[in-house]
């Protein structure tokens, strides 16, 4: 008689992995498509969600990941409600690329997002704008580079700033890595709350190089369907069933080689970020004339 085994937390064989949901399993479960699963910092907590709903959370104040894609502009969504606990909103505008209200929407608050009312600083809290910035970008936990891809959204806060010590907020960071001539594919990213913000914000630092091995995984990682979903900017509530892992150390090692092909748009020329001696990859990579970066041009909020 066959012996059945407890499949939940037991090793999954390498064909049983897939990058892509097949034919069979859409049929069965009902749809042809599926939600990509997040992480979410929502009460300054990283959460794990799959679909709208949290398999897990992590108490830890730090989290190191691989960003292997983002979205190539910072898109922007208007709530006409206030936010209400347990209850979804959808945006009643929202754009992708920051530009135009996506065609999608049937009332749209102003032709362009430069010229709307919601983008006037104070139209939101404070000396906050309405209208959000936010960022999508996809990730891997450090600790299984081969599972799970998933989606973060970032908001303006931890976006745009000034470094702090030997920590960055995306924009900052990004141009930082560009002064060294490094790729954020090429590298672990620990992401850590800010504890002085007043509301969750991710500051971000290198913690370790890949080796070329792994660096091949993220960039195959960085191609698959589950990277390309987590950067569009949608707003399905389908629901998945699976939990991602949970994080583990990282591994150190060295710099793979920089590949010529950019992940993301580069961004507008700033004054080159400070470099300070710390434990950070030192290892000198011949800088380019046009830099990657993650994020498009976009003031400081």
């Amino acid at each position: 008689m066959t012996q059945v085994i407890k499949f939940e937390g037991a090793a999954v064989p390498a064909f049983a992995k897939r990058a892509e949901r097949s034919s069979l399993a859409a049929s069965l479960a009902g749809g042809g498509g599926s939600t990509v699963k997040r992480i979410s910092i929502k009460g300054g907590v990283f959460r794990l969600f799959a679909g709208s709903k949290e398999v897990g959370a992590i108490e830890d104040r730090h989290l190191d990941v691989v960003i292997v894609n983002a979205a190539p502009k910072i898109g922007r969504s208007f709530y006409g409600k206030s936010y209400e606990e347990g209850v979804s909103l959808t945006p009643s505008c929202w754009s992708a690329d920051g530009e135009k209200p996506d065609v999608s929407i049937e009332e749209p608050q102003a032709d362009n997002c430069a010229t709307c009312p919601n983008n006037i600083k104070g139209s939101g809290q404070g000396e906050s704008r309405a209208c959000r910035f936010s960022q999508r970008i996809a990730v891997v936990l450090a600790n299984d580079m081969e599972g799970d891809v998933l989606q973060m959204t970032l908001p303006a806060t931890s976006i745009f700033g000034p470094e702090e010590n030997d920590a960055r907020p995306l924009r900052a960071y990004a141009q930082y890595l560009d002064a060294h001539g490094w790729d954020p594919d090429m590298l672990v990213t620990r992401m850590k709350f800010d504890t002085k913000a007043a509301v969750p914000k991710l500051l971000f630092r290198p913690a370790a190089w890949l080796d070329e091995d792994q660096y091949e995984i993220i960039k195959r990682q960085g191609q698959t369907p589950d990277a390309v979903r987590a950067i569009k900017m949608t707003f399905s509530t389908a629901k998945l069933e699976v939990a991602p892992a949970l994080p583990a150390p990282v591994i150190e090692g060295t710099p793979p080689k920089r590949k010529t092909q950019p992940v993301v748009e580069a961004v507008e020329e700033e004054d080159e970020p400070k470099v300070r001696k710390e434990a950070e990859p030192t290892q000198a990579v011949k800088k380019r004339g046009s830099l990657d970066s993650l994020v498009d041009e976009w003031d400081d909020e």
